[in-house]
């Protein structure tokens, strides 16, 4: 699949939409995970994602896998890694079916699974500066 990416260039669900737009599809779904500036009560000033080297393997495995239980006709999957600056996209999902419902239930199965399963971990600066570190964002 060679619309399922793990990078360090700016990604958006916007684009990946465009990835899997068909004539035959009536539902496009997409899902935007954005670095917000906050988290457990505190201000973030800022946000790295670390991956393990296996990361675009699994990711390519989890779409593969959970795209193959929903009556979907395409996908695309984005992941970024390296300092990312509030506001802008860390995860996006875009999902193209028939009929809307297969769309959002593939979607939103893509997003908790990749979530569970990537080897990804983020980085939170706060603007205290303290910071803390999640396993698989």
């Amino acid at each position: 699949m060679d619309k399922v990416f793990v990078t360090d260039k700016v990604i958006s669900a916007t684009h990946l939409a465009t990835l899997v737009q068909s004539k035959k599809s009536g539902a496009v779904v997409t899902f935007s995970g954005d670095v917000r500036n906050h988290d457990g009560g505190k201000d973030v000033s800022t946000l790295t994602y670390e991956i393990h080297p296996s990361a675009q393997d699994v990711l390519q495995s989890v779409v593969s896998e959970v795209s193959a239980s929903f009556a979907i006709n395409d996908v695309a999957v984005a992941h970024r890694y390296g300092e990312i600056a509030i506001g802008e996209c860390a995860f996006a999902v875009a999902v193209s079916a028939d009929h809307r419902e297969a769309a959002f239930e593939a979607c939103r199965a893509l997003v908790a699974t990749v979530k569970e399963k990537l080897p990804i971990w983020k980085h939170q600066v706060f603007a205290d500066g303290s910071d803390q570190w999640v396993n698989f964002a």
